[in-house]
């Protein structure tokens, strides 16, 4: 996808599955994305969970133009302010408070806020806000607790992260409110130790067909 398109198009339509990663040494960033984005999934979630996550973000942003960069783990208005300065294209956040999603709102990106009750979802619609990240997906309830709140809440969209796996993937993907699943399986550990850049894009392919 172009970044033009990609600019106009919500996160929860980019692709089936959005990697969410954790990057440890910088060196990484780049190949990492390369090979996401050739195995067809653009949307990268970069969570802030290391000191490096802020470098990664900006290299990705600069050096990675067919990439939609985004920061997870977003948790405070520094960690918004900081990563759209980064060039984070999106934020997703694990949860929110009123305060949060003020930051969110203001950063002029897409954003993800988190949620796990149908309470959670019901205050968000109030604030105009439809598309959310479901977490954590299979300890909160996992499909059968989207399904339910297709019915009364069907304006509501989700990308459920947590404890998803390629198994389990296309039964929510299969969802009407499920726009897309964020994973970090098209990551082992492993491979990215070995900088096995070449299985990365495979997994990353196999991910993006799965609809």
């Amino acid at each position: 996808m172009n970044p033009a398109a990609a600019a106009k198009a919500s996160v929860l339509d980019l692709a089936p599955v959005v990697p969410v990663v954790v990057i440890d040494d910088p060196a990484d960033a780049l190949p990492l994305a390369r090979a996401l984005v050739a195995g067809g999934l653009p949307a990268i979630e970069v969570t802030l969970r290391t000191p490096v996550a802020l470098d990664a973000i900006r290299a990705i942003a600069d050096g990675v133009p067919d990439a939609v960069v985004g920061a997870g783990t977003v948790i405070s208005a520094a960690n918004v302010a900081d990563a759209v300065d980064a060039g984070a294209r999106f934020l997703v956040s694990p949860g929110w408070t009123p305060t949060l999603l003020d930051a969110m709102k203001a950063s002029g990106v897409p954003f993800l806020p988190g949620v796990s009750t149908t309470s959670e979802v019901v205050a968000l619609l109030e604030q105009g806000v439809d598309e959310m990240k479901f977490f954590p997906a299979e300890a909160a309830g996992g499909t059968a607790y989207l399904k339910s709140l297709a019915g009364p809440l069907p304006q509501a969209r989700f990308c459920p992260t947590g404890g998803v796996t390629p198994a389990s993937a296309p039964a929510y993907l299969a969802l009407r409110n499920v726009g897309c699943v964020g994973g970090s399986w098209m990551l082992p550990g492993d491979a990215v130790a070995a900088k096995d850049w070449t299985r990365v894009e495979s997994l990353a392919r196999e991910a993006a067909a799965l609809r």
